[in-house]
C-alpha cells in the first residue's frame, strides 16, 4: 500500500503551469525521496527503475526493483483524487470493448474507460531518467534481463483506486509478454473499481498468480463501482452520516452509467474496517457535504495506510490561511500552513510568485512572499516535490478587495433555537447578515473582521443540520462542513 500511495506524489500540476517533463521530474524527485526513507514501510529497500506520465496528466505508472536481494519488482499505477464524482466519472463504463492484450485465448471484455487508461499507461514513454524513452514493458524487460536468475524474480502489480483497476489489466498484459528470467506475478490492489465483465474475471482468476487479492475498506464507496454501487446509498451506520436524498439521487444516477453492462470484481476480497471503527468523526451529520466528505476520508491513501498498519507517508504542503487576504500586486503576504519545504513554490491562481521574493520559514509553517500580477479572487497554493496544497476557502486572496467572506468554524456546533453562536472566519464587516440555512438571524453582533455572534433562528424542522452563511454586501460565504449547526429542538 505504501508503494501505491507514493503514486499520488506530484499528481496535481503546478497551478501556474509546468511542462510534462517538469512535472515528471518533480514526481521522480518526490518518489525517490520517499523510497530512500528507512522510516516508511518500504524501508529504503526499493529503487526507481522507470516512471512515465501520460499527456495532460491523465495517467501515471512507475516501476521499482528491490535492493535487498529478494529479486522483486513492483509495477504501480496511479489512482485518482478522492472526490466522489471525480472517481466514479473517471471511466466510461457504458461501453465494453475487447481486451486482446490480456493474452486470453478467448474474447474478453472490459469497460472502454478502463481500456483507454490502460493504453495510455502501456504506450507512454518516459521523458526523464532513470529510463528515458522506453515503455513499461520495455523497461521491465531490461530490468529483468539485468536481474539475477536466483531467486526467481517476482513482479508485483499494485495500485490504489483507479490505479488498482489499471493494475488488474497490466497484470495479464505483462504476464503474457515474453520476458527474461520467467518471473512470477502477484496482484494486490487497494480500493479498486472494476475493470471488466465476467469474461475478464474468469480469465484473470484462471491465471496462476502467486497472490491474487484486493484489499478494500468495507466502507469505501469506490470499490463498489461498478458491481453494486447502489448498495452504498444505505450508508453510513451509526454515527453516520446517512445519505441524503440528494446523495441517493447522485449515486443512482452514476450507477446508471453502466447502461446495463454487468461488471465483476476479480481476485479474493480482504475487507477491512468492517466494524466502521475508522471514520472521520467530524463528518457524521446527515448532509450531502458530510457524506461526500466521509466518502473521501474512507477512500483516502492515508486511511488505507492506517488500516494496513503502515506508517503515514510524508505529506504535501497544506495552506491553512493567509494575511492579509486582499490587496494589490507587490504587497507582502504571509501564508500559514504546514509541511512547507525549502523547495516550495507559491502561486496566486495561475500566476507564480517570484522565488527571489519568497522566504520559507525553517519551521515549515510559514511563507512570506510578494503578490504577483493578477485579478479577481484567487486561491493561494504551494507546490513542492511531494505535491500541491489543495485549494481552501481561508487561503483565498482578493485583488483590490474586499476580503473574501469565509466561515471557518461555528461554536457551539449544535443547540436549540435561540442559541448564541460564535462564527469565525474572515471578511466580516459591520452590517453583515447571518443565515442558518435560509433563515436570517435576528440578532447579529459584529466583533471583528474574523468573528461574529448570532442567535439561531427557528426552522420549519428544528431537528436538522444546516449551513451557517455570512453575507457582506453582495458576497456570501461558501458552504462547507466547517459551518454546520445542528438543531436539537426548541
Amino acid at each position: 500500500m505504501t508503494l501505491a500511495a507514493f503514486a499520488a506524489t506530484g499528481a496535481t500540476p503546478r497551478p501556474s503551469g509546468e511542462t510534462l517533463e517538469q512535472q515528471t521530474k518533480r514526481i521522480i524527485t518526490g518518489i525517490d525521496a520517499q523510497l530512500n526513507d528507512p522510516a516508511l514501510a518500504t524501508q529504503d529497500a526499493w529503487e526507481l527503475v522507470w516512471l512515465a506520465l501520460s499527456e495532460a496528466n491523465a495517467n501515471m505508472a512507475y516501476l521499482v526493483r528491490s535492493t535487498n536481494g529478494s529479486n522483486e519488482f513492483a509495477v504501480v499505477a496511479r489512482g485518482t483524487d478522492a472526490d466522489l464524482t471525480d472517481v466514479l466519472e473517471d471511466l466510461d463504463v457504458g461501453t465494453v470493448v475487447p481486451f486482446p492484450e490480456s493474452g486470453s485465448p478467448k474474447p474478453i471484455t472490459v469497460s472502454k474507460g478502463a481500456m483507454d487508461a490502460f493504453k495510455r499507461v502501456v504506450n507512454t514513454r518516459s521523458v526523464a531518467s532513470p529510463s528515458p524513452n522506453v515503455t513499461l514493458a520495455q523497461a521491465l524487460a531490461i530490468a529483468l534481463k539485468a536481474a539475477p536468475a536466483s531467486p526467481q524474480p517476482t513482479v508485483y502489480l499494485t495500485g490504489h483506486s483507479l490505479g488498482g483497476c489499471i493494475a488488474t489489466m497490466l497484470a495479464p498484459y505483462l504476464q503474457a509478454q515474453t520476458l527474461p528470467k520467467q518471473p512470477k506475478f502477484a496482484v494486490i490492489t487497494f480500493a479498486a473499481p472494476t475493470a471488466g465483465t465476467q469474461s475478464f474475471v474468469d480469465y484473470f482468476n484462471s491465471v496462476p498468480w502467486i497472490i491474487n487479492e484486493r484489499q478494500n475498506n468495507a466502507y469505501d464507496l469506490v470499490p463498489h463501482a461498478w458491481a453494486d454501487l447502489d448498495t452504498t446509498a444505505g450508508w453510513y451506520p451509526n454515527p453516520g452520516p446517512q445519505a441524503t436524498e440528494e446523495v441517493k439521487l447522485l449515486i443512482g444516477t452514476i450507477s446508471k452509467r453502466t447502461k446495463g453492462n454487468v461488471y465483476v470484481q476479480p481476485g479474493r476480497l480482504y475487507p477491512m474496517n468492517t466494524g466502521y471503527t475508522s471514520l472521520a468523526k467530524n463528518l457524521v451529520n446527515k448532509t450531502t457535504q458530510d457524506f461526500l466528505g466521509q466518502v473521501a476520508f474512507q477512500h483516502a491513501n492515508s486511511t488505507y495506510l492506517d488500516l494496513v498498519g503502515a506508517p503515514a507517508i510524508p505529506s504535501p504542503p497544506v495552506v491553512t490561511d493567509l494575511s492579509p487576504t486582499f490587496g494589490a500586486a507587490g504587497d507582502t503576504v504571509t501564508i500559514h500552513g504546514k509541511d512547507f519545504s525549502q523547495d516550495s513554490k507559491v502561486d496566486f491562481g495561475h500566476f507564480a510568485c517570484a522565488e527571489r521574493d519568497t522566504v520559507i520559514d525553517p519551521s515549515g509553517l510559514k511563507i512570506t512572499t510578494k503578490v504577483p500580477t493578477g485579478t479577481g479572487v484567487v486561491h493561494v497554493r504551494v507546490t513542492n516535490t511531494l505535491g500541491t496544497s489543495p485549494a481552501v476557502a481561508m487561503g483565498q486572496f482578493a485583488y483590490g478587495g474586499p476580503a473574501p467572506v469565509v466561515v471557518s468554524a461555528v461554536s457551539p456546533t449544535s443547540g436549540k433555537v435561540g442559541t448564541l453562536v460564535t462564527i469565525s472566519g474572515s471578511g466580516f464587516a459591520q452590517g453583515a447578515t447571518v443565515h442558518f440555512k435560509d433563515k436570517a438571524s435576528e440578532s447579529v453582533k459584529f466583533v471583528s473582521t474574523g468573528q461574529l455572534t448570532a442567535t439561531a433562528p427557528g426552522q420549519l424542522d428544528d431537528h436538522q443540520t444546516v449551513n451557517v452563511t455570512v453575507t457582506v454586501g453582495k458576497a456570501t460565504s461558501p458552504t462547507s462542513p466547517a459551518d454546520e449547526f445542528t438543531y436539537t429542538g426548541r
